[in-house]
């Protein structure tokens, strides 16, 4: 069997054209050796031959991508039974039988019917049978085996990625990595060279350089520069075969960018900047901008600017605006076209960020002059102070002179000023300035102790331009001259005792003077002359601006005279000095042991031998109106004693009407109609009860008939209330009013007269009496009934 094997392989591998390599009959078929004699023990103890097995197949082999004219021939199987005679039947199953492989079932032949691909499907795993042609019986065990698909080089490399996208920095040194392409071949990489690829570079030298095994991408150039050209485009090959003739290729594109380090310094486009700006112009207003270049980007491109020299680095400053990466040159103090016309500046462009790396391509700074020009302009008037303090004494006469404000035009034109005041400040209209020289004066007498101080505002204008003005605070000081007298700082009146001891002060007096504190105190207190020696009081100087009132003699008495008025003489420190007489009312009082007041009324003496006059009368009104109000009240008493009811005269219904205080207790105010006990079932209608319904219906006797409203009272209401005793469906009644609420809180508790109402004993109605003054009309109604009954 084993030589019809190797013979069939022969014939095969001659049969190929595309066999060009000879393949070795042991890797087209194998033989394992067949078993014979095994046995097994089975079940029960029965010893079980294997049968020989008389071949078996490892593997076959079909080169992929075959397109000849006729059905490749895979191999053949052939069983050591066969004997020839077409009674054995092969068998082919598993993956792709049928429809891929198809076998001849006589002669075993298997031929591969379609085209095979080793990278969509690179083996087959089939099974071979023989069996009886005619039985259908297995004459062999069935056989696995694998077609192996053998691979030709018919996939080109692909890349990953069909463009790649890579950064270097710029100047980098020659051989540095910038990125690695990788690309793929579908082809067996463990059969010949057909996965074999080699990376080489089409596009990109002389800058770039691909290693050819690894595919890494390296610089090749020293100092590229991304200022002269920033972006390249590099094109890198992969072939298969080893890069051998013949093999199969594949490119991408790679875009290598070169990012900014800062090589380059900033620099100014020119030498000189030319600027210029109104002397009118406030600090922080604009003067002008300058700008050094630099070709670097983002942080390397970063400038920051300084005034380094000149003769106007206190009146001017820069500033960096980073958007624009411009200078802004801005005014710092206010200018004066008269003082100085020009001014030049020495500025400074430094790169924010330098990189140690290229330090050594010089200092990454630039220097450039600024010249700012100062234009004149129509400046306004300027005062020669900035605030003006002037005085005045007061009194002074109309139109003296106060004082004198200036101002100067700083123009060229040095036009003339005119003076005036801002009446916005001076309502009142004390003061006028002369509009040639600015001399102020007073309209009207000043007065320091009304207003010591006029703030006032000055205004200067150019004649030749009113719109150019300047003005200034002006603080006039009115001067004191001692034009008022000290006075008593406040009302005195002062208290003595009638047994006041002599040299004993009793009040201190003290001074107030409107005039300022040199021309005040300090005072001086005095008697007038012709009450010096004055024989009851006397003065003590304390030198403080204040003086004591003493007794000078004891023993006052209210009797003799109550009150005293001493005139006192004030005069202060001023030049020529003022003075005023001031009187202190002294009274005398009548005092305790301990000298505690107790009165200073001399009248106080007549009260102990009898009443005032006054207080008789006001005795004699309070007792007529006692009187009047007693009067008063017994009048009211009687008429209030009237009999409430008359049975016999009078309609019953307004007399119950007016008894509601027999409710159902003090907070039972339901109103009372009278028809409600003339017609019980109701005038309008039947109102329902609310009480528990009995077991059995009571039937109302016949001829029961509301009464008439003139009936005597006694009758009615016994009649119904013997109706309601007999009536088992209705609750009972209480007197007049329906007691289904009787309140809470009475004194009194239940009024129900339902027990006695059934026995002809009469009640003692006296205890009504002690039920307050609630129950006290209707104690009287019932307490005067044996009265009426005596009298009928």
């Amino acid at each position: 069997m084993k030589e019809d094997s190797c013979l069939h392989a022969a014939l095969i591998c001659l049969g190929m054209l595309y066999y060009s390599h000879a393949m070795s009959t042991e890797k087209l078929n194998h033989l394992r050796p067949s078993l014979h004699g095994h046995h097994e023990k089975g079940k029960e103890g029965q010893v079980l031959h294997r049968s020989k097995r008389g071949w078996v197949w490892n593997q076959f082999f079909v080169i992929e991508e075959y397109t000849g004219p006729d059905p490749v021939l895979v191999g053949r199987l052939h069983s050591d039974i066969d004997s020839g005679d077409g009674n054995i039947k092969y068998i082919l199953s598993g993956e792709g039988a049928g429809i891929i492989f198809v076998i001849d079932d006589k002669s075993g032949n298997i031929h591969a019917t379609k085209t095979l691909d080793r990278e969509e499907r690179a083996q087959y795993t089939l099974t071979a049978q023989a069996v009886d042609r005619n039985t259908n019986r297995p004459l062999e065990p069935p056989s696995e085996f694998i077609v192996k698909v053998q691979d030709i080089n018919d996939n080109p490399p692909e890349f990953l990625h069909e463009n790649y996208h890579a950064n270097v920095p710029e100047r980098s040194n020659v051989g540095t990595s910038v990125i690695q392409v990788t690309a793929s071949d579908a082809d067996d990489p463990t059969y010949g060279n057909s996965a074999k690829l080699v990376y080489s570079i089409l596009e990109g030298q002389p800058y770039f350089s691909v290693e050819a095994q690894t595919g890494i991408i390296r610089t090749a150039l020293p100092n590229m520069d991304r200022e002269a050209k920033e972006e390249y485009h590099v094109v890198i090959q992969a072939k298969d075969m080893g890069g051998h003739m013949g093999g199969l290729s594949g490119t991408t594109k790679v875009t290598i960018t070169l990012t900014d380090v800062n090589d380059n310094p900033p620099k100014f486009p020119q030498s000189v900047y030319q600027m210029s700006i109104s002397e009118a112009s406030v600090p922080g207003e604009e003067v002008g901008r300058l700008k050094a270049k630099d070709p670097d980007i983002g942080e390397n491109g970063l400038v920051t600017y300084n005034i380094i020299d000149g003769d106007g680095v206190e009146m001017f400053e820069i500033t960096t605006d980073y958007e624009t990466q411009e200078g802004v040159v801005k005014l710092k103090k206010l200018l004066d076209f008269e003082t100085k016309k020009s001014y030049s500046l020495k500025v400074e462009a430094a790169n924010v960020h330098i990189d140690p790396k290229f330090i050594s391509n010089g200092p990454f700074k630039d220097t450039v002059t600024v010249k700012v020009a100062v234009e004149d302009a129509d400046e306004p008037p300027i005062f020669l102070a900035p605030s003006y303090i002037l005085e005045v004494q007061e009194n002074a006469a109309a139109g003296a002179v106060v004082g004198r404000v200036h101002a100067k035009d700083p123009d060229a034109a040095n036009s003339a000023i005119r003076y005036s005041i801002d009446r916005h400040t001076d309502l009142e209209r004390y003061f006028s300035i002369n509009p040639e020289d600015g001399y102020i004066k007073t309209i009207k007498t000043l007065d320091r102790e009304e207003i010591a101080w006029h703030n006032i505002s000055v205004f200067a204008t150019e004649v030749h331009n009113r719109h150019q003005e300047a003005k200034v605070p002006v603080a006039i000081k009115v001067l004191d001259v001692n034009d008022n007298a000290p006075k008593f700082a406040s009302t005195y009146e002062a208290f003595i005792c009638e047994n006041a001891q002599s040299n004993q002060p009793f009040i201190t007096i003290t001074a107030d003077d409107k005039d300022d504190a040199a021309n005040g105190p300090r005072f001086i207190f005095s008697l007038p002359p012709e009450i010096i020696h004055n024989p009851n009081f006397t003065l003590r100087d304390n030198r403080d601006n204040t003086v004591s009132i003493l007794v000078r003699r004891g023993g006052f008495s209210r009797q003799k005279q109550d009150l005293y008025l001493l005139p006192i003489v004030i005069s202060d420190g001023g030049i020529p000095p003022m003075s005023s007489t001031n009187t202190l009312t002294i009274r005398v009082c009548g005092c305790d042991s301990n000298g505690s007041l107790l009165s200073c009324n001399a009248e106080a003496y007549i009260l102990n031998a009898g009443l005032s006059t006054g207080a008789l009368i006001a005795i004699l009104a309070c007792i007529v109106i006692l009187l009047v109000i007693v009067v008063l009240f017994v009048t009211l008493k009687r008429q209030k004693k009237e009999p409430l009811i008359v049975f016999e005269e009078e309609d019953v219904r307004e007399n119950i009407i007016t008894y509601d205080d027999e409710g159902g207790g003090e907070e039972d105010t339901e109103a009372f109609d009278i028809a409600t006990l003339q017609n019980p079932d109701g005038i309008n209608g039947f109102i329902p009860r609310k009480d528990i319904k009995p077991e059995y219906q009571y039937m109302p006797r016949p001829g029961l008939r509301p009464a008439p409203n003139s009936v005597d009272v006694d009758d009615f209401i016994n009649t119904r209330i013997q109706e309601a005793d007999n009536d088992p469906t209705a609750p009972p009644y209480d007197s007049i009013q329906i007691y289904g609420y009787e309140g809470r809180g009475s004194v009194a508790g239940s009024l129900s007269s339902l027990e006695s109402a059934t026995t002809d004993s009469d009640l003692d109605y006296d205890y009504l009496q002690n039920w307050g003054p609630r129950f006290k009309k209707l104690a009287d109604l019932y307490g005067s009934k044996d009265t009426f009954d005596d009298d009928s």
